[in-house]
Order: C-alpha cells, then sequence, then structure tokens
C-alpha cells in the first residue's frame, strides 16, 4: 500500500489539531479547579487571633454593617442548652470564642471588647471540673479546657445556683473561676446594668 506525503501531513496535521485541542481542554479543567481550589480556601473558616483551637469564623469582606473599632463592645451570651452527646463541645460556650476572634480578626482592639456567659439549665454541667464530669457521665469533659481559656482571656462565667443546686452540683465541683450568682436571672440583670448587650441564641 502506497501512501502520499500529502496524506501523511494531514494526518500529522489532525494528530496535532487533537493533540493541541486536548491540551486545552485539559488547561481548561485544571484552571477551573484551581480556581475553585483557591475560592474554597478563601472561604474557610479560621481561627486566632484570640483562641488558636477554638472560634472559628469567617473573614467577611467590606461587609454593609462593620465592627465599631472606635467603641467597646460589651456582649453578655445566654447559654442554656447543650448538646445530646455529653462528648461533644457544647457550641454555645465556643461562640465566645468565635465573638472575640471575629471581632479582633475585624480590627477590633481587645481592651474594647468585654464577654460574659451566664450559663443554666441543662449546660450548668459543662461547668464542671474534669473529675467530677468524667465521675458524672463516664467521659471526659469536652469543654474544660475551652472554659479555662475562655476564662485566662477574661471572659466572665457565671453559674445559675438555682440550677446548679437542682442538679446537686456545689460550688467545689465548678471549674475554678467560674462565678457562681443567685440565679441566671439575676445574673443576666446584672450584666445588661453593666452595659452588657444580652445575646440569646
Amino acid at each position: 500500500m502506497v501512501v502520499s506525503l500529502s496524506a501523511l501531513n494531514t494526518v500529522r496535521y489532525r494528530n496535532k489539531k487533537h493533540f493541541f485541542m486536548a491540551y486545552e481542554q485539559k488547561h481548561i479543567v485544571l484552571t477551573g479547579l484551581l480556581s475553585l481550589f483557591c475560592l474554597t480556601l478563601s472561604m474557610a473558616q479560621e481561627t486566632g487571633p484570640v483562641f488558636t483551637d477554638y472560634g472559628k469564623v469567617f473573614t467577611i469582606d467590606n461587609p454593609d454593617i462593620p465592627a465599631s473599632t472606635d467603641i467597646q463592645l460589651k456582649a453578655v451570651f445566654d447559654v442554656y442548652d447543650s448538646p445530646a452527646s455529653r462528648e461533644q463541645l457544647n457550641p454555645q460556650l465556643e461562640t465566645a470564642a468565635r465573638f472575640l476572634n471575629m471581632h479582633v480578626r475585624s480590627g477590633v482592639k481587645p481592651e474594647n471588647l468585654a464577654v460574659a456567659l451566664v450559663v443554666h439549665g441543662k449546660a450548668t454541667e459543662d461547668l464542671l471540673r474534669p473529675g467530677d464530669y468524667l465521675k458524672k457521665h463516664g467521659v471526659a469533659s469536652p469543654n474544660a479546657d475551652l472554659v479555662r481559656q475562655l476564662l485566662n482571656a477574661g471572659v466572665q462565667i457565671a453559674v445559675c445556683g438555682q440550677s446548679a443546686s437542682s442538679r446537686d452540683i456545689g460550688r467545689e465541683q465548678t471549674i475554678p473561676g467560674v462565678q457562681w450568682s443567685l440565679s441566671a436571672m439575676t445574673a443576666l440583670i446584672v450584666f445588661q446594668n453593666e452595659g452588657y448587650q444580652i445575646i440569646k441564641f
């Protein structure tokens, strides 16, 4: 069989054309995947700068309602619920870490932030010392480290004396630094009278 030079050139041209088309298609796909990856990274939640182990938040560029950087932001969180699993971190407690990380990342000075937690109801047991938590629930406390870090960062944590007493929890059983209040109602009123804004979920 004799193949003309013209036919060979035609085949070579088609092969090259298919090669470059396939290359361009792969390049477009890879570029798209890379762009998606970068977008995903930019939208990822991050911790810090106050807490590196807790309080992941998103960065919001040019929000219409930004954080005020020249006034004091005082928040008291009403914490009353806890996960069904006693091995799960209480996200209501972690909200305080999110609040601090989020605002410091947005340019608010730490000295312009004041945070308090008023803990009652089911969440009361999340303030137990590790040994008491293990004795009561048979598992290690998922919240003790977070509570200690919050206290070390200056967050005030007040437990409802009524809730604790109804669960046979004594003052010596709660994590050192946790304040005891007459009741959650009392503590919420006191903090609000001091200029704290109540945040309830």
